[in-house]
């Protein structure tokens, strides 16, 4: 299970990999989905500024395609960092993947892969409805 989120824990895409595919391998698909919105106020998209994982997607390649993208990159580096400075930041994505937002990842038993990435996809519109809800009462 793949979920992007923003700074505040709101799951912006989801995705599901086969469990033998590297972490790593499902990060270029996720930046590629999120779609960016054209605000008309200030004549500019709204991107992803930086990218806070872990170790598991320290490879040179996706570094320098984030780089080309203009996205900026902190990832714990094997080896060479501790994990402590960026669990300040990890946290967010530790919190929308609790119990109370998405449902912990579990075995699947469905035939199809697409039918649990619907229930994903339902869970993450869910988290999205209750901040909907937290901010407007």
């Amino acid at each position: 299970m793949h979920v992007l989120s923003d700074a505040n824990g709101l799951p912006l895409v989801v995705g599901i990999s086969a469990a033998n595919v590297h972490d790593s391998e499902g990060l270029k698909p996720m930046i590629a989905g999120l779609h960016t919105q054209h605000d008309p106020h200030r004549g500019r998209c709204f991107k992803p500024q930086r990218l806070h994982a872990d170790k598991a997607y320290d490879v040179l390649h996706l570094r320098r395609w984030l780089w080309g993208r203009h996205i900026g990159v902190r990832v714990t580096r094997e080896g060479m960092q501790s994990g402590d400075r960026l669990g300040r930041r990890r946290w967010v994505i530790e919190r929308t993947l609790s119990a109370d937002r998405l449902p912990p990842p579990q075995p699947r038993y469905e035939r199809h892969p697409s039918h649990y990435l619907v229930f994903l996809g339902l869970a993450a519109a869910l988290c999205c409805y209750k901040r909907l809800l937290r901010l407007t009462t």
